[in-house]
């Protein structure tokens, strides 16, 4: 990511302007790490062959913008050691920020969903214990859902976990 180099901190490319992200709360973090080993975790039961990567590796979306996911998951082999890319994501995750919300919800929304391999964007909310599942669906139709409680069902490629994996009892 030429663009980020020599650049302190994370940052992400949109339209071809880089913005930094800004610091994160506990509860953000949390929420990252959680879904991250939600998802592991799901794909371990399934014995699912594919991976599980949480933040710090980009997806590019076009030329001129690349995200960086909080968590995500790819099918197909490891990605070598030094790879700062996932080609082919099916699955990825944003945490809201009080600073990214909007975008998250909105910007990137439409930004995943021009990449042809993602099939789910899931949208995690570390302080009201929601998630919002946007699955493809035919053409460009994307279907939402919001979950409260009970399981997160990720299909394709048929991994569920539960809610309470990352909120724990609050759900």
């Amino acid at each position: 990511m030429v663009w980020a180099e020599g650049r302190p901190g994370r940052h992400e490319l949109v339209d071809g302007e880089v913005f930094a992200q800004a610091s994160e709360r506990v509860a953000h973090a949390k929420a990252k790490l959680l879904v991250a080993l939600a998802l592991q975790d799901a794909v371990r039961r399934a014995g699912a062959p594919c991976h599980v990567l949480p933040d710090g590796v980009a997806v590019r979306v076009d030329s001129a913008t690349v995200f960086e996911p909080d968590a995500q998951r790819y099918r197909g082999p490891e990605l070598p050691p030094d790879a700062l890319f996932v080609e082919a994501p099916l699955i990825v995750v944003e945490v809201l920020s009080p600073s990214t919300g909007r975008n998250d919800v909105l910007g990137k929304l439409a930004g995943y969903f021009r990449v042809a391999s993602i099939a789910l964007y899931l949208i995690v909310d570390p302080d009201s214990a929601l998630v919002i599942h946007h699955r493809r669906g035919q053409g460009s139709d994307i279907l939402t859902r919001v979950i409260r409680e009970g399981d997160v069902t990720l299909d394709p490629p048929g991994l569920v976990f539960p809610h309470s994996a990352i909120y724990g009892d609050a759900s």
